[in-house]
């Protein structure tokens, strides 16, 4: 691996952790510069969530700092998305994302849809949503549904979750995003540790760009912090149709 090479994985690593921070997504440009530089698809998806997770909770830390976070969501959810996120990165290699990927597609451009035609939707918390039904519902959904999907896929994980809270507990695009920073640091251990077993992790290289992350996510905080939920919803409908358009060249490109 030249300069040159180790360089655009620092500076994607950087970008990002800016894009996790905000609204999720990051691995959209972190894994295809790993690929990039030769590594085995395995490989990179082990590296990707080494660096990710150290830029993932150092955005859960600043977002903590000023948004008050709902443990009686958060604990549950986030120990049940270690476990269920190292089942689907054990169970990756049984499962065919050929068949995965047409699916989440599908997913990402109803998401669009709805953010695009409800432009209130995010934008101001809806607090009478969460009844004790929905309580359990979001905890089901991030920590088993979401997480599983983060260990065996993982494109769009942080922006999924930051849907689920909105949705189904009537969080602002803000607190949704502090939500799912501290379920994707969950998630991202889950698969790190899976695929640190299996010998997958190229330590050296995914320490130095995990500190290009924290740099990164930690921008991306605070400019969400900053700008609030409208900044949010506009970089989230970009990285949605940045990820549909990435997702569908890998499934119909010759």
């Amino acid at each position: 691996m030249d300069m040159a090479e180790i360089v655009l994985l620092l500076v994607a690593a950087a970008g990002a952790g800016w894009i996790d921070a905000v609204v999720g997504g990051g691995g959209l440009l972190q894994l295809p510069v790993l690929l990039m530089a030769g590594l085995s698809p395995v490989q990179a998806l082990a590296t990707n969530k080494f660096a990710a997770i150290f830029g993932t909770a150092s955005a859960a830390v600043t977002y903590a700092r000023t948004t008050k976070i709902d443990t009686g969501v958060a604990v549950p959810a986030g120990l049940g998305a270690v476990v269920f996120a190292g089942l689907g990165a054990a169970s990756a290699a049984a499962i065919s994302r050929e068949a995965l990927i047409p699916l989440v597609m599908v997913t990402l451009v109803s998401v669009a849809l709805f953010v695009t035609f409800r432009p209130a939707f995010g934008t101001h918390p809806q607090p009478h949503l969460r009844t004790r039904v929905r309580t359990v519902a979001a905890i089901a959904v991030t920590g088993a549904g979401i997480a599983f999907y983060d260990g065996i896929l993982g494109p769009g994980t942080g922006t999924f979750l930051i849907i689920a809270f909105t949705t189904i507990l009537g969080m602002d695009f803000v607190s949704g995003s502090a939500h799912s920073k501290i379920i994707n640091s969950c998630t991202n251990l889950g698969a790190l540790l899976v695929f640190a077993y299996q010998g997958h992790v190229l330590w050296l290289l995914g320490l130095a760009m995990a500190v290009c992350n924290i740099a990164g996510a930690q921008l991306g905080a605070r400019m969400a912090l900053r700008r609030g939920a409208g900044f949010v919803r506009a970089v989230l409908l970009c990285v949605v149709i940045v990820m549909v358009a990435k997702l569908g060249y890998e499934q119909f490109a010759a």
